[in-house]
């Protein structure tokens, strides 16, 4: 069962239509959520990031689209499902006929959820893709449709037996991972990306950064990261909502231990 604009259906019931501009003009955004002990892991950060991202991209937000009805609509869906779900994706879309202009700016909603293990690996290797880049604009910091370099990346890494890739810049320098942020930890600096750099503007990764904030151990730093900076970093993390923090144990032919990601990690707690 899926929730199609506030109504439960089964999905066999829900026609997308051949010119729905999610498919095709990618002219749609969507938030991946974790449910944990049935409440919605990071709700209020999801909701903004969202409401921010509809009005850049000048999609029209209903009345009724208050953080109570995004949360509800959230737990609605896990419930008519069999209750343990507890990965969700939460897509908007503008609902309106046209070609590149749309006739109007109004939206739609599609709540999918689905049980997923959530395991955080041992072993985690990574490497650079660097086929195609990035181009850094507030654009790229969110969550669209239009993630072809992700998905071109994530079958470069199954053809290539690895866990996952880093994504560059038109710039060459470091972007994110196929599936969440990137983080170097080199002493007590814990380094990201800046957003201008054309990252993902990450829940988790703005969570991580505001706990380092708040540590006495460690420093954060929001700077440009080049590929060789990977190789001279003590440790690497990635961050995203499902798994939290995944420690990178080899990146080409350095391996990295986690013993700082491991104390990264008690500060979310």
């Amino acid at each position: 069962m899926i929730n199609y604009n506030g109504t439960i259906v089964t999905k066999e019931n829900v026609a997308i239509a051949y010119n729905n501009r999610a498919f095709a003009y990618g002219d749609a955004l969507f938030e991946t959520i974790k449910i944990e002990n049935e409440a919605v892991v990071y709700g209020e950060d999801h909701y903004f990031r969202l409401m921010a991202s509809m009005r850049m991209l000048r999609m029209e937000i209903p009345m009724e689209f208050t953080l109570e009805f995004f949360e509800n609509e959230i737990l609605k869906t896990v419930n008519a499902n069999t209750g343990d779900e507890n990965r969700v994706k939460f897509t908007v879309y503008r609902d309106a006929e046209g070609l590149y202009a749309p006739l109007n700016n109004d939206i739609s909603y599609v709540v999918e959820v689905k049980k997923v293990a959530i395991v955080v690996k041992e072993t985690y290797e990574v490497d650079l893709y660097k086929d195609f880049t990035i181009n850094p604009n507030l654009l790229s910091t969110l969550k669209t449709n239009n993630k072809i370099n992700n998905v071109l990346a994530s079958i470069y890494a199954k053809e290539n037996a690895l866990d996952n890739c880093v994504l560059l810049n038109t710039t060459k320098n470091v972007v994110e991972f196929t599936n969440g942020n990137i983080f170097l930890v080199k002493g007590n600096v814990i380094s990201t990306p800046p957003l201008s750099d054309g990252c993902i503007k990450g829940v988790m990764r703005k969570n991580i950064i505001e706990a380092i904030e708040k540590s006495t151990d460690y420093r954060i730093e929001e700077v440009s990261i080049s590929p060789f900076a990977i190789q001279k970093a003590d440790e690497v993390f990635l961050s995203n909502v499902m798994v939290g923090i995944q420690p990178i144990t080899k990146y080409r032919k350095k391996n990295f231990e986690s013993s700082v990601v491991l104390k990264i990690k008690q500060l979310l707690v």
